[in-house]
Formats: structure tokens, C-alpha cells, sequence
């Protein structure tokens, strides 16, 4: 078996001492940039990588934070993990998943987390609500995407009720006397801005809201809902991609041709959007930008620095869907 380069090999290779390469492996400021440079590259040569259990017992940190989901199932908590895994790999954490449904699993989560002694943990939309309801144990720096203020943690999102209002005011200046939603689950903090941003704009326009038809983010869901659809309506937001999907499929199925008698518009733009027949209008969420400042947020959290609440406008892609 090949030895593990260690400390040492890599001192002697930049002919520093091992103290010199601990600063730079726990990135001290007490080297001079020449000197980093020619350890980094000794390191690089050699293919050194830290023992994170023996730097976790020099600096008390693992080097690993923890992801809180309630499912995989979705395509936006699929994105956000491989966003956050990414940005995490960068800054040089480890990741740990846990997928937990429901107050009691969230709270076990946060234990199991705490137990493995990670440095800090992002709570992932659904599972937002049942993390407000449970302590979070003591030393566990938190980062939560998508929940209303909490002294606890700091926030990262997306401002969902902006990309709903911005859905609107495009379906309306397109003639359409009101906007239809089909709403995503209840207890979902997107999905209730999103429903919240559609009433706003039809408010503020005058226009009185339609009872709005609710799925569970499945493209299933969508078409079941938009089967219910009355014969007048017109235009549709729904509040994701998935869900539009299955309402594309409902409107062919009634008859009706989109954009000409229906007009839909979508909230995520996932991959293939774009290649929906037709292709569809919606607002895209930037899932790596998220990504990378729920990871910084949560980083500074943990290094002791001062971490702000983060808000991410969506932007409207026009596409033949309207």
C-alpha cells in the first residue's frame, strides 16, 4: 500500500519547516506569500491532502457542514444540493446529507449532526418549517434557505414573491384580464410567497384573485389541477416548472393551444424548460448563486464573522409559452 504523504514530506520538499506547512495547511497569516506558494506547490506535486481528523483535534473543527432536506425528490432540492456540495468542496468542507420529513426527523437530524461533530448545517426549503420548531443544539452554526427572520440562523433565499409579481405583470400586459395560479404545497415557505407575490400583483392591478388550485410540485399534480381549470381562463402561473409541465400537457388535452388560448408561465427554469412544447416562459432561480452564499453565510458563521441574511432576485425568461 502507498504511504500517506504527510507534513513532513511535504516540509522537505519546500524546504521549510513543519511548523511553516501547518500555518499554510490552516491557512495562517503568518506566511509570507512566497513562501505559501512554494508549500502549495510542493503540495500540489506531492498530492498532499490534511488528515481532517488530526486537524479537527489541532482547530476543533471538522471541516464538514450538514445539509437538512426533506426530500431529493424535487428538482430544485437536487439542484440546491449539488450547489451547495460544489461551493462546500471549494472552500474545502465535506458535506453530510441528512433527509428528514417532519419536526421530530429534523430535530434527530440536527442531533446526528451535532453528534458527528460537523461545524455548521444548511436547513433546505421544506424542511425550513419544522427546523423553526425545534432547538438547534448548542455550537451548531445554521444557515437556512427559504424561511421567514430568525435570530437563530441566517437566511438565504430567493425572493419568491417578487418572480410571482413579475409572472403577473407579464401576463397581464399581454391582455389577460386575471392569472390563474396553481399553488404548491401548503406549509411550503416558496410556495406561499410565490401565492402571496401573484394576490399582490393582481391586487395592486385591480384584478380579483381566482381561487387558486393546489399541487405538490409534481408535473402529476399540475395536470390534475389544471384540468380544473375553468373554460375562460386565459393565463396560468404555476409555481414551478414541474407543475407547468403537467398543465401544458392538461391544456392540449382540453383542446386548447399555448400560447394562443392559454398562457403559461412557470417559476425555476429547469434544464429543460426550454424544451417544453412550447417552450417555457418562467422565472429562473440562480440555484448556484444560492448555493454559494448559503455555503459563505454559513462559513463565516462558524468562523465567528459577521454573516447577513442574503435575498436573490429571480429573472423572468420570455419564452413561446406567451
Amino acid at each position: 500500500m502507498q504511504r500517506r504523504v504527510s507534513m513532513a514530506d511535504v516540509a522537505a520538499a519546500a524546504g521549510v519547516s513543519g511548523q511553516t506547512v501547518s500555518r499554510v495547511v490552516n491557512d495562517s497569516p503568518r506566511v509570507d506569500p512566497a513562501t505559501r506558494r512554494r508549500v502549495e506547490e510542493a503540495m500540489a506535486r506531492l498530492g498532499y491532502r490534511p488528515h481532517r481528523a488530526a486537524r479537527a483535534l489541532r482547530t476543533g473543527r471538522t471541516q464538514t457542514i450538514g445539509l437538512v432536506v426533506s426530500t431529493l425528490a424535487t428538482v430544485g432540492n437536487s439542484r440546491m444540493l449539488q450547489a451547495i456540495a460544489d461551493a462546500a468542496a471549494a472552500r474545502g468542507y465535506a458535506l453530510t446529507v441528512v433527509t428528514a420529513s417532519g419536526r421530530d426527523a429534523v430535530a434527530d437530524g440536527f442531533a446526528r449532526l451535532h453528534d458527528q461533530g460537523v461545524d455548521g448545517a444548511i436547513v433546505l426549503n421544506e424542511a425550513t418549517a419544522f427546523a423553526r420548531s425545534v432547538d438547534v443544539p448548542p455550537g451548531l452554526a445554521l444557515v437556512v434557505v427559504d424561511s421567514p427572520p430568525d435570530d437563530r440562523y441566517v437566511v438565504v433565499q430567493t425572493d419568491h414573491a417578487a418572480g410571482a409579481r413579475a409572472a403577473v405583470a407579464h401576463l397581464l400586459e399581454r391582455g389577460h384580464p386575471t392569472v390563474w395560479h396553481l399553488a404548491g404545497p401548503a406549509g411550503s415557505f416558496a410556495a406561499t410567497e410565490r401565492e402571496r407575490g401573484w394576490r399582490d400583483a393582481l391586487a395592486a392591478a385591480g384584478r380579483e384573485a381566482p381561487e387558486p388550485l393546489r399541487g405538490d410540485w409534481t408535473s402529476a399534480s399540475g395536470f390534475a389541477a389544471a384540468a380544473r381549470l375553468p373554460a375562460d381562463a386565459t393565463a396560468v402561473f404555476t409555481a414551478n416548472d414541474q407543475m407547468a409541465l403537467g398543465a401544458l400537457r392538461a391544456v392540449a388535452e382540453a383542446g386548447r393551444r399555448v400560447p394562443d388560448e392559454v398562457a403559461v408561465v412557470g417559476f425555476d427554469d429547469v434544464a429543460d424548460a426550454a424544451d417544453y412544447r412550447p417552450p417555457l416562459t418562467t422565472l429562473r432561480q440562480d440555484f448556484d448563486a444560492l448555493g454559494v452564499a448559503a455555503v459563505a453565510a454559513l462559513v463565516a458563521a462558524i468562523e465567528g464573522a459577521p454573516a447577513a441574511a442574503v435575498t436573490l432576485p429571480p429573472v423572468l425568461i420570455a419564452r413561446a409559452s406567451t
